[in-house]
C-alpha cells in the first residue's frame, strides 16, 4: 500500500513511477495533492541513483484537472499566500536531475495539462485529450502553463488553447509539438520505458548536463548557452564515464557507468 493518498511512488533501480492514484476522482488536483507531490519530489532528489522519472495514472484519464471546489473556496488573498510554492510545484520536475517523461492517456485537462508542461518529455496515447481551460472559469493559467506552452508550440498555438479553450487529441498534440511520441492506447508504457531505458543507458553527467543546457537555451543568451557548454565539456572530458563510453564502443559491449 502507498504511503501517499493521492499517488504512488515506486523505484525500480533507476526508474522512478509516480503514478497518479485516485481514478474515481479522475485524478483531479488540488492543495492537498500538490503538497503531497512536493514529498514524492522529496524522496526522488534524496535518491540520487534514480535517472528517469516517469509520471502516469490509473484509470480512464490522466488528470481531469483542479478540484473546482477547491477553485470556489479560492480568494485573493488565499492565492497571493499560496501561489509562489504552486509554481514551484511544477517547476520542480523541471529543475531536478532526473529526466521525467510524463505518460498521458485519456483526459488531460487544466492543472493535470500544466504539470506535464514542465515535465522534459511527453509520450501520449492516440486516447489522449488536451485542454487548457482556466479562461472559461475567469483565469490564466497561473502554474506556468502561459509561459511553458508558448516555448513548446508557439505564441499563436499556445493562443489558440488557452485562449479558446480548444481540446487537441494526441495526434493533433504531437504535430503542433506540444508531445514529442504517440502511440497506441496498449503501447503506451512500453514505449515509455523503452524512451527511458536509452536515456538511462548513456553517461549520468552527459544527460544531466544535456538536460540543464537545453533548458537553459530557453532563456538565457546563445554566448551565455555557450559558455554553459564549454563548462560541461571541460567537466565531462575529465570523468571516468567519458572514457568508458569511448572504449566499449570500440570494444563492442555494454558501458559500465560509475558516475564519476
Amino acid at each position: 500500500m502507498s504511503k501517499y493518498e493521492y499517488y504512488n511512488l515506486e523505484v525500480k533501480g533507476p526508474i522512478a513511477y509516480v503514478t497518479l492514484n485516485r481514478p474515481e476522482r479522475m485524478n483531479m488536483m488540488g492543495f492537498a495533492p500538490w503538497k503531497e507531490i512536493m514529498l514524492v519530489q522529496d524522496e526522488i532528489e534524496a535518491n540520487r541513483d534514480i535517472r528517469v522519472v516517469i509520471i502516469k495514472a490509473d484509470g480512464d484519464h490522466f488528470s481531469a484537472g483542479i478540484n473546482l471546489r477547491d477553485l470556489e473556496k479560492a480568494d485573493s488573498l488565499s492565492v497571493a499566500d499560496n501561489i509562489n510554492w504552486l509554481q514551484r510545484v511544477y517547476g520542480r520536475w523541471q529543475e531536478m536531475n532526473p529526466v521525467v517523461i510524463a505518460a498521458v492517456h485519456g483526459l488531460c485537462y487544466g492543472a493535470g495539462f500544466e504539470m506535464i508542461c514542465a515535465c522534459d518529455i511527453r509520450v501520449a496515447a492516440e486516447d489522449a485529450i488536451f485542454a487548457i481551460p482556466e479562461v472559461r472559469f475567469g483565469l490564466s493559467p497561473d502554474m506556468g502553463g502561459s509561459q511553458r506552452l508558448p516555448r513548446l508550440v508557439g505564441p499563436g498555438q499556445a493562443k489558440r488553447l488557452i485562449l479558446a479553450c480548444e481540446e487537441i487529441d494526441g495526434r493533433e498534440a504531437r504535430d503542433i509539438g506540444f508531445v514529442e511520441i504517440v502511440v497506441p492506447r496498449e503501447q503506451l508504457y512500453e514505449r515509455t520505458e523503452k524512451l527511458a531505458q536509452r536515456i538511462i543507458d548513456n553517461p549520468p553527467w552527459a544527460v544531466r548536463f544535456g538536460k540543464k543546457a537545453i533548458n537553459a537555451s530557453m532563456d538565457s543568451s546563445l554566448a551565455g548557452g555557450l559558455l554553459l557548454e564549454q563548462v560541461q565539456t571541460i567537466f565531462c572530458c575529465g570523468t571516468e564515464d567519458q572514457n568508458e563510453a569511448i572504449h566499449a564502443f570500440f570494444e563492442k559491449r555494454k558501458p559500465e557507468f560509475k558516475e564519476r
